[in-house]
């Protein structure tokens, strides 16, 4: 129970009873310490000889994987401050898509230094104001630094996504994925005013078992998870008119509860046959409209499946909303709320539907469609874990070919940037002088970390490595030496085509300085307890042995 006491010696209850409370160094040193045990979880997954991290969830399911933002989701914490690392991971995948790692690791090392500084009785504000001078201090040097890219540039953009995907285990089917990506990303990349935008969530992945990695493709317009709704349906239409229905095909239940009372039995067929009219006149206004593929939101009546087939159109039902989306870009055409609205006008188009078995479930594809502004990915394998592998790695390409489509420009990877971006701040710390300087000087040092890891998990060592990097960043143009982790020695980035978008390098700067100020600033931690009921995370029940 936590306390104050009053002049007279009387205490006064402030918190509830069983409430810990964690105050001053003890409260900064916990956290500080969480932190670091993240960064060193994370650490070993950096760089293309990082390892990978298998993960077994309460249910049993097992994920293999070294993204940072996978490893970071899949486990279960119960610590804030780790809470606050994963939302560092989310932040950096949902603005790039990549860097997770390098953010999450950054952010460790950031709090790292930190504590050497609190030990040196440097207050934390003194220490946060360093790192956000030396954090807009790096950003301007990656502006500087970085190299313009024209986005029509294929080869540059296939380097771009062979380095994200350098770290993971697809293999020799890089190239091929790379290639997808460009592809994919191209399709959706429409001009805005000035700006390109290339929005990925306009780009479908479908993942299914069997074959090879070799055997992913890219199909200009949409992939439908759904069968045929009847068997007298043709399985495959050409020069596709399709109409895009959010609206079902059926007889619909009134809202409230009624009852029919009939005397005659030639009134239920009545009623029956006006039902069955209901019906048909829905199929008849579908097939006036020119429409000879259906694609429909909602439930589609067995009756008006026959009439469908009848009419030799191609139909399917209980499309997912995100894939109507989707359809109506690839398609170019509109979705229908009320089936009196349908008109010709509003029919999308695709070169060929086609219902075809992938694996052991039948798919629809929605293909060769004009202009498609969404297309959809299909990526095979032959393991269940490795099509998952090969998902986060398309992903990571996808964000990493569409941020230079963005913001066309580059930087060298290989922690090249990061030792440059180390050296100038190094140089630019004098100027701030004062206590200020020794946290400049902090980020500096923690930038360096990336070179360091790098060198690490490729078996090097990594005091060597550093003292050929900075000899080599002290040259003329040396800015773009870095680790080249596959021969050991110090290497030219650019030439070997280890580059990074200057956008994930940004916001992993960014979003790990932002994490460890808000770390920094926390004196005071007070936990509230959990009711006697509730088990925390690992905690058996009392009668369970």
């Amino acid at each position: 129970m936590a306390y104050l006491t009053s002049q007279g010696g009387q205490p006064i209850l402030i918190l509830k009873e069983g409430t810990g409370r964690k105050r001053g160094r003890e409260a900064q040193r916990n956290n500080i310490m969480t932190a670091k045990i993240i960064g060193e979880v994370l650490r070993t997954t950096l760089g293309p000889r990082g390892m990978d991290k298998m993960l077994i969830d309460s249910l049993g399911d097992i994920t293999i994987t070294n993204d940072g933002a996978t490893i970071l989701d899949e486990v279960e914490t119960e610590h804030p401050t780790v809470k606050m690392m994963v939302e560092v991971a989310k932040t950096q995948d949902d603005m790039v898509g990549d860097g997770t790692t390098t953010a999450v690791v950054l952010a460790s090392e950031l709090l790292k230094h930190a504590e050497v500084l609190l030990d040196q009785n440097v207050h934390p504000l003194i220490i946060v104001s360093g790192y956000r001078k030396a954090t807009q201090k790096a950003l301007e040097l990656l502006d500087k630094l970085g190299t313009l890219v024209n986005i029509e540039d294929r080869d540059t953009l296939r380097k771009v996504a062979l380095t994200s995907m350098g770290s993971k285990a697809v293999g020799d089917a890089r190239e091929t994925l790379a290639d997808i990506a460009i592809d994919a990303v191209k399709g959706i990349t429409e001009k805005r005013g000035t700006r390109w935008i290339a929005d990925i969530d306009n780009v479908q992945i479908t993942k299914k078992a069997g074959k090879s990695l070799f055997d992913s493709t890219l199909v200009n317009g949409i992939i439908i998870d759904k069968e045929i709704v009847h068997d007298g349906m043709p399985k495959t239409v050409r020069n596709a008119k399709i109409a895009l229905l959010d609206c079902p095909i059926e007889i619909e239940k009134t809202e409230f509860s009624a009852e029919i009372r009939i005397k005659d039995p030639t009134q239920i067929q009545a009623f029956l046959d006006q039902e069955t009219r209901i019906i048909e006149d829905m199929v008849k206004k579908i097939t006036a409209s020119g429409a000879n593929v259906l694609l429909c939101q909602k439930g589609i009546d067995d009756l008006a499946q026959h009439y469908l087939a009848k009419d030799g159109i191609l139909a399917t039902r209980r499309i997912k909303q995100s894939d109507m989306e989707k359809l109506a870009k690839a398609t170019g055409g509109k979705i229908i709320n009320n089936l009196e609205d349908l008109k010709k006008k509003d029919l999308g188009k695709a070169g060929r539907v086609e219902e075809r078995k992938v694996g052991d479930d039948k798919m629809i594809f929605v293909e060769k469609c004009r202009n498609p502004h969404a297309v959809a990915v299909l990526i095979r394998a032959g393991l269940e874990r490795m099509v998952d592998e090969a998902e986060r790695a398309m992903n990571d390409a996808l964000c990493v070919v569409s941020d230079v489509i963005e913001k066309n420009k580059i930087v060298p990877g290989g922690g090249a940037i990061e030792v440059e971006i180390a050296k100038q701040i190094r140089e630019y710390a004098p100027s701030i002088g004062g206590r200020e300087q020794l946290a400049i000087e902090a980020f500096a040092d923690s930038m360096e970390i990336v070179p360091k890891t790098l060198a690490e998990n490729a078996g090097l060592d990594k005091i060597d490595i550093m003292v050929e990097l900075r000899a080599a960043h002290e040259k003329p143009r040396g800015y773009t030496m870095g680790v080249d982790v596959f021969t050991g020695k110090i290497a030219n980035m650019k030439r070997l085509g280890v580059i990074e978008p200057l956008a994930v390098k940004e916001q992993a700067i960014k979003s790990a300085a932002e994490a460890s100020a808000m770390i920094l600033r926390i004196d005071d931690v007070i936990a509230a307890t959990k009711p006697k009921d509730e088990k925390g995370p690992g905690e058996m029940p009392e009668d369970m042995d």
